[in-house]
């Protein structure tokens, strides 16, 4: 009779000591974030923050579930991975800020083929250097080794934000009027969207020349929106993501709104013309799955745009421009309408 050899998890492919390992590589970073509120270190079944000390009088938590997409294969095709964790937090992080929360806590979702201890202690540099800008803690994760799935260079990355409002002072566009002004707020590039167009127009060699350009990270809008709502009345706030002007613009109207944009009134960066001539794309089609420039879009009274422009100029170096206004919708009409 013979008997099988005993097989080991580790031998499955599945490493679990390099994952403990990794554990202790990053916990110093990930304590980094941690605030007074947060009450459990690494290592627990969960992650605990306080509210008790957050002087909310009718506190609502706000909660985003987000990846980067594709984004991520330009990072294993450059090698370059200590940027993506950053656009994990900004992509959750700025989705909360639409409806006016303040970012409490993060947590990050790593899948990969291979236990690589360098390269995840890259993507956590990342994610804690995201989660500094968005002012949250990072309280918790999980790194999945999944050889079954995954190459073994290959991973993927999940994260989820919660933050925190006032009830009466949640954003959700209820108070736009018609004839507000739509005040667009710069990108620093593709942000994360549209990487499936770019990896079909570019061959591999192409997007490790212009890598350092597609793997700028998204920009993290915490510091300059919190300041914001302090300061002026934002009637509605948009992060211009996947669906950009077509969808993501339209969801802070009511549905009697739409709005007209006036696509000359901002500066596109370059690389949304070198997409659009590798592709011979359309316009509209520009414009539906990227940002175009604009990363945060904020809906406000005629008397306040500009004084928002300058604000952002002055406290966060920000450029901003007058990119539109609301529309009351007359029957048919389009809810946006793209103007020259």
């Amino acid at each position: 009779m013979i008997r099988n050899k005993a097989m080991t998890y580790k031998q499955a492919g599945v490493d679990i000591e390099q994952a403990n390992l990794f554990v202790g590589d990053i916990s110093r970073l990930v304590r980094s974030t941690f605030s007074p509120h947060v009450l459990t270190g690494l290592g627990g079944f969960g992650g605990c923050f306080s509210l008790e000390k957050l002087r909310y009088r009718k506190p609502v938590l706000v909660s985003s579930a987000d990846g980067v997409g594709t984004k991520i294969k330009v990072a294993m095709i450059a090698g370059k991975h200590n940027t993506v964790g950053i656009d994990l937090v900004a992509m959750n992080v700025n989705d909360i800020l639409a409806m006016g929360a303040r970012p409490l806590f993060f947590l990050d979702y790593i899948s990969t083929g291979k236990v690589d201890r360098q390269k995840l202690v890259s993507i956590i540099d990342g994610i804690v250097a995201g989660c500094r800008q968005a002012g949250c803690a990072l309280i918790g994760g999980e790194t999945a080794e999944m050889p079954a799935i995954y190459k073994k260079d290959e991973y993927d990355l999940a994260g989820f934000c919660v933050g925190i409002v006032e009830k009466d002072e949640i954003i959700n566009g209820k108070n736009v009027k018609d004839k507000d002004l739509i005040v667009g707020i710069e990108s620093n590039g593709l942000h994360s969207n549209g990487f499936s167009l770019v990896h079909r127009l570019f061959s591999t060699g192409e997007i490790k020349k212009l890598s350092r350009e597609l793997l700028k990270p998204t920009r993290i809008y915490a510091e300059p929106i919190l300041s914001l709502l302090k300061y002026a009345d934002l009637k509605g706030i948009a992060h211009i993501t996947g669906g950009a002007f077509y969808e993501k613009l339209m969801r802070i109207f009511p549905p009697q709104y739409g709005a007209e944009i006036n696509k000359g009134s901002w500066s596109v960066p370059e690389i949304f013309q070198k997409i659009r001539d590798k592709g011979g794309i359309q316009e509209k089609e520009m414009f539906r799955t990227f940002n175009m420039g604009i990363g945060m879009a904020v809906v406000v009274n005629r008397t306040q745009a500009n004084k928002i422009i300058q604000y952002l100029r002055r406290r966060h170096r920000l450029r901003a421009w007058v990119i539109g206004k609301t529309v009351k919708l007359k029957k048919n009409s389009p809810r946006l309408k793209m103007i020259d």
